[in-house]
């Protein structure tokens, strides 16, 4: 979480969340879906396992229900998708392998096989509205499919991208101080392999813009732990410079953009 000294909505929720270890509840399927750490353990584990169980992001979404499902029948237990006394037992009876394999080895290779073309990869842009505006004219006239997103908030904004079905999301936010900070979605079994390389991208080349040291960080802020696709939170400032060399961010931006989307994964 960014530290800034206020036990707000999100601290708590995240303070909530990491309270949960597996075993303590029934995990399972409904609306809204379960959070917390318990739901993140038991991702890493199915997903060490060998079963799909989504990104390791704490939220029980229907892939992960449908991997209970699964473990469930490989051992010979009713295949109920809820997680309780018994699949714990399983889980615990297993030894797993390697955590980090299975989804990251997914996302690298949805990555690998999608469309290289900005004019097939739809883009997402939120946040500060001139600079991203700015950037969406910059990628449409090189053909893109360029959405910007009017929402603010984080969850809101991944929400409104996971509907839009777009390949990746960019949110930019103006800092008070000299910044250049970008975000990407980290967690104990999983980094997301593409909105690492993009910030760091953007990091390189919009710091050199701003000349402040540039900054890349996994982290799970709502906007890239609820987001399907990879998704990047970018913190500049401070924001008269931001303003006075918006043209020029634009074209970086955009070129990051372009680029990424051409080698999502490097080469």
């Amino acid at each position: 979480m960014l530290a800034d000294g206020v036990c707000g909505a999100g601290t708590w929720a995240a303070l909530v969340e990491a309270g949960h270890r597996l075993g303590d509840r029934l995990l399972y399927l409904r609306t809204p879906y379960q959070r917390g750490e318990d739901v993140a353990d038991l991702q890493r584990r199915l997903g060490a396992l060998g079963f799909s169980a989504g990104r390791v992001d704490g939220i029980l979404g229907p892939d992960t229900a449908a991997a209970i499902g699964a473990l469930q029948e490989n051992a010979g237990l009713t295949a109920d998708g809820i997680c309780g006394p018994d699949t714990v037992a399983v889980l615990d009876r297993i030894p797993s392998g390697d955590s980090h394999s299975m989804q990251m080895l997914l996302e690298r290779e949805r990555l690998r096989s999608r469309p290289r073309l900005l004019s097939a990869a739809p883009i997402a842009l939120a946040g500060a509205d001139s600079l991203v505006v700015a950037a969406a004219r910059v990628l449409r006239r090189r053909g893109a499919r360029v959405l910007v997103l009017a929402q603010r908030e984080g969850s809101d904004v991944a929400a409104a991208a996971n509907e839009l079905d777009t390949s990746v999301l960019l949110d930019v936010q103006l800092a008070d101080g000299r910044s250049c900070e970008t975000f990407y979605f980290e967690t104990a079994g999983f980094t997301s392999s593409g909105g690492k390389r993009l910030a760091e991208m953007l990091a390189a080349e919009l710091s050199s813009v701003l000349d402040v040291p540039a900054a890349a960080a996994g982290m799970r802020l709502p906007l890239l732990r609820e987001s399907r696709m990879p998704a990047v939170a970018c913190h500049l400032g401070p924001p008269p410079a931001v303003v006075e060399q918006q043209a020029v961010l634009a074209d970086r931006i955009a070129q990051c953009l372009a680029d990424w989307v051409a080698e999502p994964l490097g080469r």
